[in-house]
């Protein structure tokens, strides 16, 4: 199973094209391609390294919730959309620190920049989680993915509850062919933190089994696809939990796949890899709707990856 991703990989380095990018690090990119994952065969969290599954579940429910402020992940210390809420604060008047402009690209190269940086993120978190009015103002991330999946906003002022409805949809009428959710709102993508990476996914049910069919428009390989692979596993699920069925296959759908250049060395390395056998799902059977989950009720066991490899990110 975790071939699939390793093929993916492959491919770009050998095919992919050479790409300027928006954050100036440079990519090597394939356009279209599909990875399928058969969930009965075991959870797909890599073991070719390390990914770091309660970063992934946390996220997850962030966005089951709707919620679309840093302080939740922070306080169940989950830090992967730190830099773009930072970002925001340095760029705003009340920032008063010193001068991070163009932080997400000078702090790769420039370890006392670095080490500032580093600093003033973590003064920021601290503000986050003890602050509830700097957190309403400066966590904010806009109307980005939880937001969407659960108060899309209509030209009427009303909000559709995407997420609910197309599960109540699966209870009803599984053989539809609109159980679709859709994150990309083109009049929100403005006020957006980031525009939506994964923007829709529609399930299918067939002899007693749920699968989904992830499109993502943009795929980091090296260090998002992983998280976007397990985390769409987990949502089909939880959602298989819910509806009563068992859970079929992930179907993951890329537009731009690319590994970026500073990435390079680290996939190679990881790609030289012995891959282990996939863990083993475990969710709490006393909690029924997804949306009574917490971090505690998802596990993943017999998990026995090889160690983590460190790539920076590029925001």
């Amino acid at each position: 199973m975790e071939e699939e991703y390793l093929n993916l990989a492959r491919k770009i380095l050998k095919d992919g094209h050479y790409k300027d990018d928006r954050t100036n690090t440079g990519t090597y990119s394939i356009f279209g391609y599909q990875m399928r994952f058969d969930l009965s065969q075991g959870f797909p969290l890599l073991t070719t390294k390390k990914v770091p599954f309660g970063l992934i579940k946390s996220e997850l429910l962030w966005f089951i919730k709707g919620d679309s402020n840093i302080r939740y992940l922070l306080q169940h210390k989950n830090h992967i959309w730190d830099e773009w809420a930072f970002e925001r604060y340095v760029n705003s008047k009340d920032y008063q620190g010193p001068d991070m402009t163009d932080f997400g690209h000078r702090h790769l190269s420039d370890p006392e920049f670095n080490q500032q940086y580093q600093e003033q993120m973590h003064l920021f978190d601290d503000r986050i989680l003890a602050d509830e009015a700097f957190a309403k103002q400066y966590g904010e991330l806009g109307n980005i993915y939880g937001k969407q999946w659960r108060a899309w906003k209509t030209s009427q002022g009303t909000t559709i509850d995407q997420l609910k409805n197309v599960i109540d949809a699966i209870k009803k009428t599984p053989d539809s062919r609109r159980l679709i959710v859709s994150a990309w709102n083109p009049e929100d993508i403005p006020n957006m933190a980031l525009p939506p990476c994964h923007t829709m996914f529609q399930f299918y049910v067939n002899d007693g089994k749920l699968s989904c069919q992830l499109y993502q428009r943009s795929g980091d390989v090296f260090l998002g696809v992983p998280f976007n692979i397990a985390s769409y596993a987990l949502l089909t699920a939880l959602i298989a939990h819910e509806t009563g069925l068992e859970a079929g296959e992930f179907i993951h759908t890329l537009g731009d796949a690319h590994i970026y250049k500073n990435h390079v060395n680290q996939i190679e390395e990881q790609l030289r890899r012995e891959v282990r056998p996939a863990p083993t799902l475990v969710l709490n059977p006393d909690k029924q709707s997804i949306f009574d989950f917490d971090v505690s009720d998802i596990k993943v066991t017999n998990y026995d990856p090889q160690p983590a490899i460190k790539a920076p990110v590029a925001v």
